[in-house]
């Protein structure tokens, strides 16, 4: 329980200006970027400057039994880091260090509020990159990153944060500290607890510093951008692309209702009457990539592609990823209230996914905006919507509700990139049944047996 004596014992073993108690402050930290989610405004924010003061925060609030909520940018799209219950915030960002660069074993250690971007930037000069590329690179941290196990538009070729993730430094329920992995090719000492911490979404332990794989950049790349008169066609295209044995870096899709709204934000010359666009990059030797590019822009035409635009210079190309990143902040302009998924599903069923959305949209009279990783089967139904509207809101629920059974009907699963958080919990039956989420809770309280932190993400505690 939260009294005066924490606090007390917070501000001496932080300091004063590490230690926020003005409502200002602890409202701030009651959100992150999910929408019309259950919130409770904490009791304090932290901000340890390294490991040791992070245990020292842990084993103050296991002492005296109150909740911890860790965080980074507050990027997330599940409600990974709302407090449910009052507590402690503790914030990640101050430990923002590139810790080390290795750019004979291409490893970097990293402390978790370290900005991918600036990851990314760093290594640049070695030749290499972090492949995971979420929509949010330039403000989402990497302890956040590995928490959510995020993906991102490089997903289908490069793979997701988990395979990037070579050990890490934690801190454990109790306070003890453990350092799991490192930086040899193989290893399979003992059971794989970074596997396991990647995304727990801070539930299991908070991270203090990540041992990540880097890899050298491309030596080239193009863009496209495919036009189509039918959301079905560009459906038919991503699994086409797929079957004939080109994997793009980059397959991302916009519906018509996307494609709209972005254009309208951003004027970047998108085909606004278009029912999708697909778009495409290919990277690696220029051999490989000039072959790929021909493939790719003939699988489009013979899809019914009505225009396939191919990126002639790299203002071209930013331009055309620069509108694919911005669908979400575009969508979020039409009505106070965003509902973001990534329902995921396998890429041969992407058309019947698309198909229902729109089936689901016209149901429950929503605007859905359906975009995201189409190559990966992992798409972005967005309701766009009013968190005020009572009734309206009722619909929403219904629709997601719809939306993951489909998605789990077609083979699929709840998240591919946001994790589960508050917003997914109550779908975990549907895809592991109740066998497999007694599984997840047992997991839970061999670790954090008081349930302090994160509490109310991903199981919630038993009867």
């Amino acid at each position: 329980m939260f009294n005066q004596e924490v606090l007390n014992e917070l501000i001496k073993a932080l300091g004063k200006d590490n230690v926020l108690t003005e409502k200002e402050d602890l409202l701030t930290y009651s959100f992150d970027a999910t929408a019309a989610m259950p919130r409770e405004t904490p009791n304090v924010v932290v901000t340890p400057n390294n490991t040791e003061e992070v245990a020292t925060v842990v084993k103050i609030a296991n002492r005296y039994k109150v909740p911890i909520y860790p965080r980074g940018s507050g990027t997330n799209l599940s409600g990974g880091t709302i407090p449910l219950e009052q507590g402690i915030v503790l914030s990640l960002l101050h430990m923002d260090k590139i810790l080390e660069i290795d750019d004979e074993n291409l490893t970097a250690w990293v402390e978790p509020g370290v900005i991918i971007q600036d990851l990314n930037d760093a290594v640049a000069k070695y030749g290499l990159i972090y492949p995971p590329d979420p929509g949010t690179v330039t403000t989402a941290t990497m302890g956040g990153s590995v928490s959510e196990c995020s993906g991102g538009l490089r997903g289908l070729k490069y793979g997701v944060t988990k395979h990037y993730v070579m050990g890490m430094e934690l801190v454990l329920a109790n306070g003890d500290v453990i350092k799991w992995g490192g930086k040899t090719v193989k290893n399979v000492t003992g059971y794989d607890l970074t596997a396991l911490y990647t995304g727990a979404e801070g539930t299991l332990g908070i991270i203090t510093k990540i041992l990540v794989k880097l890899i050298p950049a491309p030596e080239a790349r193009k863009s496209f951008l495919a036009v189509f008169d039918d959301i079905n066609k560009a459906g038919t295209c991503i699994s086409a692309i797929i079957k004939n044995k080109v994997i793009p870096a980059t397959l991302e899709i916009m519906d018509n209702v996307t494609i709209r709204t972005v254009e309208n934000f951003t004027k970047a010359g998108l085909p606004t009457e278009a029912e999708a666009v697909v778009l495409i990059e290919v990277d690696g030797y220029k051999e490989s990539v000039a072959r790929e590019a021909e493939i790719v822009e003939r699988i489009c035409k013979e899809c019914g592609a009505v225009e396939v635009r191919a990126a002639e210079s790299d203002e071209e190309r930013d331009n055309i990823w620069f509108a694919r990143r911005n669908a979400l902040p575009a969508l979020a302009q039409m009505k106070p209230t965003t509902v973001l998924e990534d329902a995921t599903v396998p890429r041969s069923k992407i058309p019947e996914m698309l198909h229902a959305i729109r089936q689901i949209a016209e149901k429950y009279n929503l605007t859905i905006g359906t975009f995201g990783h189409a190559g990966d089967g992992n798409l972005h139904p967005t309701i766009v919507t009013d968190f005020r509207d009572k009734e309206e809101m009722e619909r929403v629920d219904k629709a997601v509700d719809e939306i993951f059974k489909v998605a789990v009907s077609l083979g699929g699963t709840l998240s591919g990139e946001h994790g589960v958080g508050i917003s997914k919990a109550k779908y975990l039956p549907l895809e592991f049944g109740e066998a497999g989420v007694e599984t997840l809770r047992r997991i839970k309280e061999a670790l954090d047996p008081n349930y302090l932190l994160n509490p109310g993400k991903i199981v919630l505690r038993g009867e």
